[in-house]
């Protein structure tokens, strides 16, 4: 049990760092409301990082049902598996949008936009248009796991999609790495739909949102909620198999 209790001690402190680094900016009276854009992705880079500083020698530091499907396509990681894995996932980003919900607690009722208080726990395109959001979570998505394992091949030697899963976000600097990536990420292609990238990142805690008693807090858009989930894991598998396809 000690890789599931990993991927959702995981995913909660990607949660907690992720969505508390939004929290900080967009919502009224916090120290640092309207620090912007880099802050946010900043904030989600070093909570990658730091998520899989903690748990990558032990579960290998999925924390993405896109990471685990993915993985499972090239056969880097066994089907038998999955599911827990993806349990484990969704728990954890609920318990971490909680935590930030109890963090934030006296600045709830301060902010009137509903839109804002969305923001803190799950993700909504820039311009309403599904095709196009849906691409940019594909792209993003391909890119990021693409990009974490070409890191583990060419920056650290490793042979395999396996190894260089396991190289990635096992050495003592690649999750540095792989948080340098989502950062990346989220200021090169964020803008359109705020780069979920992550079906367990955006549905858990879209699910704390529905259940928590957050005052004035408005809908949970579930219309939108499947874009960030089926994107992603379209966008992982096609950029595990391009790395293999590669093989660069």
């Amino acid at each position: 049990m000690n890789i599931y209790i990993a991927e959702a001690t995981g995913t909660a402190i990607l949660i907690l760092l992720g969505n508390g680094a939004v929290a900080n900016v967009v919502l009224n009276q916090s120290k640092g409301q309207k620090s912007g854009w880099i802050v946010i992705t900043a904030g989600w880079g070093m909570a990658v990082a730091l998520a899989v500083y903690t748990v990558g020698r032990i579960s290998g530091a999925h924390i993405n049902p896109a990471v685990t499907v993915a993985l499972a396509s090239i056969d880097a990681f066994e089907w038998a598996k999955v599911p827990g894995y993806i349990a484990a996932q969704m728990l954890g980003a609920f318990i971490g949008s909680v935590l930030v919900y109890l963090s934030y607690y006296a600045h709830w009722g301060v902010t009137e936009d509903k839109a804002s208080k969305l923001a803190c726990h799950c993700t909504a395109p820039a311009i309403r248009k599904n095709g196009p959001a849906f691409m940019t979570e594909v792209i993003g998505t391909a890119m990021l796991i693409f990009g974490v394992l070409a890191l583990g091949k060419v920056a650290l030697g490793a042979q395999d999609g396996q190894e260089a899963w396991t190289m990635a976000v096992g050495t003592w600097f690649g999750p540095s790495l792989v948080g340098l990536l989502v950062f990346a990420i989220g200021v090169s292609l964020g803008g359109p739909s705020g780069y979920a990238i992550n079906p367990a990142r955006d549905l858990g805690p879209r699910i704390a949102h529905s259940l928590l008693p957050i005052p004035g807090k408005g809908h949970s858009d579930w219309s939108y909620a499947w874009i960030p989930v089926v994107a992603p894991l379209l966008g992982g598998i096609l950029g595990a198999k391009l790395f293999i396809l590669l093989q660069l």
